[in-house]
Parts: structure tokens; sequence; C-alpha cells
């Protein structure tokens, strides 16, 4: 038997080139298909008709699954076949004459220029840790990367004497410009506290943990938690949060969106044209609040 899942598996690793999280977003999607046709249809993906898919996302929405959830495993799915035809393993593609409800996106939460700052000043720059956690709050939102990208830099992805971050994610690359006040908490973290905080002296991930290897995703997310706490800030703040915000305060200050676009790295324009909403509608909740005739 082909087992197709694989074949894709190689497919968006080798020749898509994706990062690691998108192959295990797709591949999730995809095998969560699989075993729900085995158990319920005894025959492999590839045979998998427009009529089982239908009702296999009915299963979906009933169990509970968000209407993003669902869209996204459509979207996934539709990718398999896709390239099942590219390689004449199928001749249709069964996704394609799938349509679900249209799902309503929210718009992303992004802090005020007030609340990066005082998230910015939570850090105590009394121990290795708070230089550390203050070179990467900077960075992030210096720069609005992702972040994956954020733990997986190495040393040398640091320019600081020019003020450029270069990010790499999967084949592509992108140099993006730092701030003064980023390039100078990078300079003390590189210089003074990264030194004795690896474990081993060949170690080139530039950020590390406590224990002196590469920071993990779960570790951020709990540094960014600690300082949402003691900054007082209500707003649920993620790492993308600083994302959001990075894209929407340059837009709100004149930054075109080819080159928003290009710093963070999207593919599509469609993705950044977003963050004009966002503006929209801060301006909008702006003049209610405070026009005295609204």
């Amino acid at each position: 038997m082909i087992d197709c899942i694989s074949m894709y598996e190689g497919y968006l690793l080798n020749e898509k080139k994706a990062s690691a999280n998108t192959v295990s977003s797709y591949l999730r999607d995809i095998r969560q298909l699989d075993q729900y046709i085995t158990v319920t249809w005894e025959i492999p993906i590839e045979e998998v008709t427009s009529d089982q898919l239908s009702l296999y996302f009915a299963w979906m929405t009933n169990s509970g699954k968000s209407s993003a959830t669902v869209s996204r495993s459509l979207a996934s799915i539709k990718g398999l076949f896709t390239y099942l035809i590219s390689v004449h393993v199928v001749s249709v593609n069964p996704a394609k004459t799938i349509h679900l409800a249209k799902v309503e996106k929210k718009l992303p939460q992004i802090l005020t220029g007030k609340e990066v700052e005082t998230l910015l000043e939570q850090p105590r720059l009394t121990d290795a840790k708070g230089f550390r956690d203050k070179a990467m709050l900077e960075l992030l939102y210096a720069t609005g990367i992702r972040v994956s990208e954020l733990i997986s830099l190495d040393l040398e992805d640091a320019n600081l004497s020019a003020g450029l971050i270069r990010c790499s994610s999967g084949a592509k690359s992108r140099m993006i410009p730092l701030y003064p006040a980023a390039v100078r908490a990078l300079q003390q973290y590189v210089h003074q506290v990264r030194p004795g905080m690896i474990a081993d002296p060949l170690e080139q991930a530039l950020f590390v943990n406590l224990s002196g290897e590469r920071m993990t995703r779960q570790g951020f997310w709990k540094i960014i938690k600690h300082y949402q706490k003691t900054a007082g800030i209500q707003k649920d703040i993620t790492p993308h949060t600083l994302r959001h915000s990075f894209a929407a305060h340059l837009l709100e200050n004149g930054a075109d969106l080819k080159s928003i676009q290009e710093m963070l790295g999207h593919s599509d324009i469609s993705s950044t044209q977003i963050y004009t909403q966002v503006i929209q509608q801060n301006l909008k909740s702006v003049y209610q609040k405070f026009h005295p005739k609204s």
C-alpha cells in the first residue's frame, strides 16, 4: 500500500521547506481524518469520497470543534489531495467540493503604546534572568517575529553592530532592523550575561533557559504570562500579541503595508491587511468614547 501521508510529509519538508510547526499542524489534521475513516469505513485515505468527507466534517462540528478548527482541517486535507493529484495517486480532489460556513475572523488584540512600555519595563535588571527577559521582550516588539522564530535564533543571527536580526523560517530568511533600545538590551545580554548562562561553550542558541540550553516555546510563554501579571495588564497577552502590536503600531505611524509584510514574513499581503481593520476599529472605539455627540 502507498503511504500517502508519509509521502506528503516528505514533500512538505523537503520540497516546500515548510516549518516544523506547519508540517505538524497539517499532519495532525490529516491523521485525525485517516483514523476516522479507518474506523468508520476501513478504507485508505486516498479512497475517501466527497460524501464521506462531508460526514466527517459534520462529525467534527457535532463533536464541539470550533469553526476555525474545522476550516483549518479542510485546508489541510485539500492540500494533501492537491499533492496526491500532482503525483498521480488520485485523479480528483474530494475536498474541493466541500464548502463550510464562513468563519468570522476575530481581529487580533493589540496593546497600546503605554501597555507595551509597561510590559517592557517589568524585567528587573538585577540578575541574568532579568537581562535575558528584557532582551527577549525588546527583540520581540522590535521585530514582530514569531515565538518559534525567536527561540530558533542563533548567536550568529544577531548583527548588533549593524542593528539587524536575521530571521529564518523554512527556506526563507529576512533581515529586520532593531531600534536602539533593543540593540542595547541585546548587547548587555550577549556580552555580559549569556556567557555565564550557557551550559556548553559551543551552544549556538541566542536565548537559553536557566539550565543553559535553548529556550523553549513553553518556557517563553510562562515568561510573558509572568510579566503580564506583574504589569497589571488585563488583556490576555501571548507572544503573538507583541507581533500584532508591532505591526499595528508601525501601520498607525505611517509604515506601508508592503514593508510590514516583508518584516512579518507574510507570503500573502492579505494576511497583513488585517491590521488596517485593527486600526480602523481602534479609531472607531476612540471616536465613540470621546466624541461629545457619540
